[in-house]
């Protein structure tokens, strides 16, 4: 496995269009702390980035030996609004995207069972070019629980189509995160996020899910217990052979600095699994 930073540690929790430190300030930071890659996202570099941003932080990454985990290519599929399975219907312009940060993955919205179809037209799209495309677990979406997640990825039937697996996703939505889980996702399975919560009835923040109304809950530190359980999702990944990216994705920006969240979840992950 090898530890990824998300530049959406430069994010607010709420505004995910943009970003409060450079490209050039995270990837130092990256490099220093000894990540392996970076997660891009449209609040660095997006599908409707100029040429030249793009290319500039395609030589900032180049710089400094950080190849690109994944790409986000625009604002509706984080903020998973009703517009996030519009790049099914135009994949291209995500793929040139992906070629020209020298990405091999894609993260794609899918709200409704015509977004299948769809799926299934982009994932050919992008094989002739050797990319791969992927869902996250994640509320309000045809992957909030397991078996409709299964389902989903079974009916797109496609080898370059995939899954990211959440687990505080999973947990707002009622879902085992656990390790049978993990292993029905094994055939699918792309990519690792990490974020972590607490879930309370008086949490500072709710998401809104379609299979159990409103979980509130507090974001908490990677490191902090009495969330998600990362020894026990690192011991599973690490007993299928996953050699994939695990990625620290969380928005950190209610709870410390991204310099601070960079290192001590970094610090943390290192102490409960190799990279």
């Amino acid at each position: 496995m090898e530890l990824s930073l998300s530049v959406r540690v430069a994010e607010s929790v709420l505004n995910k269009e943009k970003a409060n430190r450079s490209m050039e300030h995270l990837a130092d930071l990256a490099r220093e702390i000894g990540y392996s890659a970076m997660c891009m996202r449209a609040s660095q570099a997006g599908i409707k980035s100029p040429l030249e941003q793009i290319t500039a932080v395609r030589k900032v990454l180049d710089d400094r030996g950080l190849p690109v985990s994944m790409i986000t290519g625009d604002i509706p599929i984080p903020a998973n609004d009703e517009h996030a399975p519009d790049a099914l219907r135009n994949i291209t312009p995500y793929l040139d995207l992906a070629e020209l940060l020298d990405a091999d993955l894609i993260r794609i919205g899918m709200k409704t069972e015509e977004d299948i179809a769809w799926a299934r037209w982009a994932s050919d799209e992008a094989e002739e070019r050797d990319i791969r495309l992927a869902h996250q677990s994640h509320t309000r979406s045809l992957f909030e629980t397991v078996e409709e997640s299964v389902s989903v990825l079974e009916q797109v039937g496609r080898e370059n189509f995939g899954i990211i697996y959440e687990p505080a996703n999973l947990d707002l939505c009622g879902q085992d995160y656990g390790p049978e889980t993990i292993k029905r996702f094994e055939p699918w399975l792309f990519n690792v996020y990490l974020q972590n919560h607490r879930l309370n009835p008086s949490g500072s923040m709710t998401l809104n899910t379609w299979v159990r109304g409103p979980a509130p809950h507090d974001p908490v530190p990677l490191q902090e217990t009495g969330g998600i359980d990362f020894p026990i999702i690192m011991r599973t990944l690490e007993e299928i052979g996953y050699e994939g990216y695990v990625t620290v994705h969380q928005a950190f920006a209610e709870l410390m600095e991204p310099e601070d969240a960079a290192r001590q979840s970094y610090d943390y992950l290192t102490t409960i699994a190799d990279f």
